[in-house]
């Protein structure tokens, strides 16, 4: 299979308008990259004491002050932008939300973009947000997310769905459209956990941790053992071993004074290709890139760089 190359939006922050949004989506679309993805919360509590696994000292860098789109209202109106990118949630919280409303929302999306729709989930990690939401599921949040992964396929693919789970159940009523995706929108699993892992070889088409952000530092060696872990969880569930696409997702950063101690990902684009390559020789189909910028216009030259310079180095099979 060839290689994809998503690029993530933004949708919170300083940076997030339509405009940009907009702009950006298309310009995306124009370079040749086959997705775009957007992030997931609902309310920022201002006091926060869970641990946030993506920062060296589990401090979130997002503030309860700036703007957050939520991401199925975005994707909705990114699907009226463009016409061929792929759409994707990066991650959406499973446990947040009504899951017959997002089996619908997500359901709609997929039929107004013409198929266009990857469900990225994840299962939360600020218990405050749960308690701010009126939710006192968080340290069932696993088994909850698994339940309701299970209720939307029964939902998009079932023509009368009946499903009787600790905590949904539904009977007795149509569920209409249905996505336009066969037999439902691919769903790709957020996190790098013996629980997400798993999560991924039972119930996900593909596996999208986020690497190289210390503390969960996900460099080639320790990838290839979780991807090996994860092909054989995946046929002790029962599936073919490649049923679970590897992707990876990861900060961009050009930079051309970077020394031999230089970080994965930052450098020069030669650098920064061969990076790349050592995750497509594990197995990695799709990468979801992030251009840090202080500006739209400076994430819109990150994006053009990489597809000028780097996306020509990289081999599509």
């Amino acid at each position: 299979m060839p290689v994809t190359f998503g690029c993530s939006l933004p949708s919170r922050g300083p940076m997030t308008s339509p405009q940009a949004l907009r702009s950006l989506a298309q310009r995306a679309e124009e370079l040749g990259y086959d997705s775009a993805w957007v992030s997931d919360h609902i309310i920022l509590p201002r006091q926060v004491e869970s641990f946030y696994p993506y920062s060296p000292d589990g401090v979130p860098v997002f503030s309860p002050d700036q703007p957050y789109y939520d991401p199925l209202s975005t994707l909705n109106f990114l699907a009226g932008c463009t016409s061929r990118l792929r759409l994707g949630t990066h991650v959406l919280i499973i446990p947040y939300r009504n899951p017959v409303l997002t089996a619908k929302m997500v359901a709609t999306l997929d039929t107004l973009s013409e198929g266009r729709v990857t469900l990225g989930i994840g299962v939360g990690w600020m218990e405050e947000e749960f308690q701010a939401l009126g939710l006192d599921t968080f340290a069932d949040r696993g088994e909850v997310t698994n339940e309701y992964l299970r209720l939307f396929k029964e939902l998009w693919t079932q023509e009368n769905p009946e499903f009787d789970g600790r905590f949904v159940q539904t009977s007795g009523a149509g569920f209409l459209p249905k996505p336009v995706q066969q037999p439902h929108p691919p769903i790709w699993i957020g996190g790098h956990t013996g629980p997400a892992l798993r999560r991924a070889a039972e119930l996900g088409d593909g596996w999208m941790p986020i690497g190289l952000r210390p503390p969960a530092i996900l460099e080639p060696e320790e990838l290839a053992g979780k991807i090996a872990q994860l092909r054989r969880l995946t046929v002790r569930a029962g599936r073919p071993e490649d049923a679970v696409t590897p992707c990876f997702s990861t900060d961009i950063v050009f930079d051309r004074t970077a020394g031999t101690d230089r970080r994965m990902m930052h450098g020069v684009p030669e650098q920064i290709a061969a990076d790349l390559r050592q995750y497509q020789d594990l197995g990695v189909q799709n990468f979801i890139l992030g251009f840090p910028a202080g500006s739209v216009e400076g994430q819109r030259e990150a994006m053009e760089q990489f597809s000028r310079e780097v996306m020509p180095l990289i081999p599509q099979e």
